[in-house]
């Protein structure tokens, strides 16, 4: 049923094939438990990452609004602020971002490098604020502002996570049962970041259909399970009301909020272990806001013993470019 609902939308095709599900045969060794990667980080726009799967949907909805410029905010840092500016210039499209520091930080690494450097060269204009409490509200006045001025912009909210973005994974929840049906096994869960939660909550919905014994685990990245699970849930039923189906019986949503301390964007002592990990088992890159943080979850829930039997499927939405905003973590 998702896939006939879903053709109804318009889509950039940006991705092309399905991302691999590729299994982590040394880390796998290591912990003693079969591991699996969905390869999100290999998408093709600016170094890769989930939130393509997002924009495919919501440039496509941009452009059918005659919008010319793309308005979106997030850290400095942010790997959705870089996809969203890079996807602007290929499609010749004006890009304004509001930008927070959520960290304090006066590092030049973490102010200047990583995402950041890279929004220069895809040529976005930058405006940063103290603080994106009230992002709907700055990203409204950014919109009125533009449009004074004979812009016709177009609103990506923070993490392309609305409705319309999170059509975007979906489609690759479906992708992904597709991928674990033809290994044949029976997968013992499916582990994600959970922030801006569509990932998550797109996820969530294509899952409950086609996989509704799977257990999809959101690790929080910024939130205590209290605050996230509405997030979460509310998401999951507005991309379900514009598909227009209900809300499918076995949706579940899991959340594990004990590794996203102290805050956003600022990592810690497990979420580097982590990193370091599988960098030295895989050759395979974490960052230290989203996915390093997941899989510290997913590594200590297996010490815990927190999953049943069967392989496990970690969902890698990339974020490697911030990994050069965050040097001194790193050295020594």
């Amino acid at each position: 049923m998702l896939n006939k609902q879903l053709a109804r939308f318009p889509r950039l095709d940006l991705i092309g094939a399905p991302t691999p599900l590729e299994k982590l045969e040394r880390l796998s060794a290591w912990v003693g438990r079969d591991i699996y990667v969905k390869r999100d980080d290999t998408t093709t726009l600016a170094l890769g990452g989930n939130k393509v799967r997002k924009l495919e949907y919501l440039a496509a909805d941009a452009q059918a609004q005659g919008a010319d410029t793309l308005i979106t905010a997030g850290a400095i840092q942010s790997n959705h602020v870089r996809q969203t500016a890079a996807l602007a210039a290929r499609l010749g499209l004006g890009c304004v971002a509001l930008l927070e520091n959520p960290i304090a930080s006066e590092d030049p690494g973490y102010l200047h490098n990583g995402n950041r450097l890279l929004l220069e060269l895809f040529d976005a204009k930058v405006e940063l604020v103290e603080n994106l409490d009230n992002a709907d509200e700055q990203l409204q006045a950014l919109a009125a502002r533009l449009q004074s001025n004979g812009k016709k912009p177009y609103t990506v909210p923070i993490g392309g996570s609305s409705p319309v973005g999170a059509l975007g994974y979906v489609r690759a929840g479906l992708e992904l049962a597709d991928q674990i049906e033809q290994i044949g096994v029976p997968f013992a869960a499916v582990v994600v970041a959970s922030g801006s939660a569509g990932t998550h909550s797109g996820l969530a919905l294509a899952l409950a259909e086609r996989q509704p014994a799977l257990p999809l685990i959101g690790v929080t990245v910024s939130r205590s399970e209290e605050d996230q699970l509405p997030k979460v849930r509310r998401l999951a039923e507005s991309t379900a009301a514009l598909l227009d189906i209900a809300v499918p019986e076995p949706l579940k949503i899991n959340l594990w909020d004990e590794y996203y301390a102290p805050r956003y964007g600022e990592p810690n002592a497990g979420t580097l272990a982590a990193i370091r990990l599988v960098a030295g088992q895989e050759g395979l890159l974490l960052d230290p806001v989203y996915t390093g943080k997941a899989m510290a979850g997913l590594l200590d829930g297996i010490g815990r013993q927190r999953f049943d039997e069967g392989p496990i499927v970690f969902v890698h939405t990339g974020g490697a470019p911030a990994l050069f905003a965050y040097p001194q973590l790193f050295s020594g």
